[in-house]
């Protein structure tokens, strides 16, 4: 839904994700680990694409309209869309069905995790600048 820009909620959350990715990177990865590291990486995302849709004038608490926002406004970014699209599914696994994720999965993914926040941060921090 349309609502006007809040420029001090995105700061707030794009603070509070840096905190929530300085913890994630400081926990040691293993077999016991990997699930809530996973967890917290879609936490990080979601919550970025929250704050470029608080920014775009937009507010939406639905994961899929956040994914399909980030689908819409970035059409180059396919393969980045279909990693979030799996890291949602993978930590709808563990919060409901109490999924273990395997270390290696993390392993796998984790630059394009950082990538991926990297890319949004970056965004988010640009719309900031121009509001």
């Amino acid at each position: 839904r349309n609502i006007s820009v809040d420029v001090d909620k995105a700061k707030s959350i794009l603070k509070l994700c840096n905190v929530r990715l300085r913890i994630v990177l400081d926990v040691k990865l293993d077999s016991e680990t990997a699930s809530i590291i996973a967890e917290n990486y879609y936490e990080i995302i979601k919550e970025l694409l929250t704050a470029l849709l608080l920014l775009s004038g937009r507010k939406s608490d639905n994961h899929e309209c956040l994914i399909a926002f980030f689908k819409k406004n970035y059409p180059q970014k396919e393969y980045e869309t279909t990693t979030i699209y799996e890291l949602k599914r993978i930590r709808n696994a563990i919060d409901y069905e109490g999924l273990f994720v395997e270390k290696s999965y993390v392993e796998r993914n984790k630059l394009e995790f950082k990538h991926i926040i990297n890319f949004l941060t970056t965004e988010a921090e640009e719309k900031l600048k121009n509001t």
